[in-house]
């Protein structure tokens, strides 16, 4: 299973890399105050922080993360002149680091498996490149590699409770996605009375951020989806502002 999510985490990021080859690292993107090269900077140092969390954890977990870091890292990151290549050699590093990692690894959330980590490395990497693509005014056309992305957005579902001060609800969550070639993918009992449903790049879109909850064909059904999806991120950290 890794090494397929690794293959997929290559094929996103080399995605992005072909977006960013060549632009002007100073175009500003949707993220307020930040450039391109400061998205490809958030990136490098989060791979910087994953492979300091599998090995150093006691390192890793001395370090906060707050929003004034995640925005001086990335503006610090930004003015490199050497920042594509070091991106491009951090995210090897991690690879290789995550082919062979073995355990749970400390994270700024709960603690994950190597799985776990290579597919958040996967949504970041989304995430960030549509803020890239959106700057640059090019339209990304969906892949099957969505799926991790709404797999990570079901699975902290529990965590957005907890980052915005609510209890954990009980009740599970039936998640129905339309992937990019038609296919249904699913989650959660059949029966289950609260339901989420709608195309999977617009769920993505959703615990990313990346669009208002207003322009999205997502249907939530039940108490509980209803109070869900307002909150619902798939990223680290503090609630976000979203879009």
């Amino acid at each position: 299973m890794i090494t397929e999510l690794l293959a997929d985490l290559d094929a996103e990021s080399q995605e992005l890399d072909a977006l960013v080859a060549d632009a002007d690292l100073t175009l500003p993107t949707p993220a307020e105050g930040w450039t391109i090269g400061h998205q490809i900077g958030h990136l490098m140092w989060t791979d910087k922080a994953a492979i300091l969390a599998i090995t150093n954890p006691e390192a890793f977990q001395a370090q906060p993360l707050t929003a004034d870091v995640v925005d001086r890292t990335a503006a610090e990151a930004a003015v490199l002149p050497d920042l594509l290549p070091l991106w491009r050699n951090g995210r090897a590093v991690l690879r290789e680091h995550l082919a062979t990692a073995s355990g749970k690894i400390v994270w700024f959330g709960p603690p994950m498996s190597p799985a776990s980590m290579a597919t958040a490395r996967l949504m970041e990497t989304w995430a960030h490149g549509q803020d890239v693509a959106d700057a640059l005014g090019v339209v990304r056309e969906p892949t099957s590699r969505l799926r991790h992305v709404c797999h990570l957005g079901v699975r902290t579902m529990g965590f957005a409770f907890l980052l915005n001060g609510l209890a954990v609800p009980e009740a599970e969550v039936r998640v129905e996605l339309t992937g990019p070639g038609g296919e249904l993918w699913t989650w959660g009992p059949e029966g289950a009375e609260n339901r989420v449903s709608g195309p999977a790049l617009d769920f993505a879109w959703l615990v990313t951020q990346r669009r208002n909850r207003k322009e999205l064909a997502i249907e939530a059904v039940g108490p509980v989806a209803e109070e869900w999806i307002p909150i619902a991120q798939a990223f680290a950290g503090p609630p976000g502002g979203g879009r």
